[in-house]
């Protein structure tokens, strides 16, 4: 079984937090415009796994994957996949 990432949660886990994205910026040493492009999914790839955590712990979120929204990516019948 396969999962993609679909969602980023970010934007409505800062806004949750009381934060905004310069204060995480601030917290995390992570470019407020990396942030950005994390809540946006701009170029439609998932955080870097130090990213993730760092942030999950500033949030206090039990887990990185808490960071996104998750569905199940269907087999394509490849023996490869």
């Amino acid at each position: 079984m396969a999962y993609t990432a679909t969602k980023c949660l970010l934007g409505h886990l800062l806004k949750s937090a009381g934060l905004n994205q310069a204060e995480l910026s601030r917290r995390t040493g992570i470019h407020k415009s990396q942030i950005s492009a994390y809540i946006n999914m701009r170029y439609g790839k998932t955080m870097e796994v130090a990213h993730a955590r760092t942030i999950s712990e500033i949030l206090d979120l039990p887990t990185p994957y808490s960071l996104y929204e998750w569905t199940e990516k269907q087999p394509s019948g490849r023996t490869d996949d």
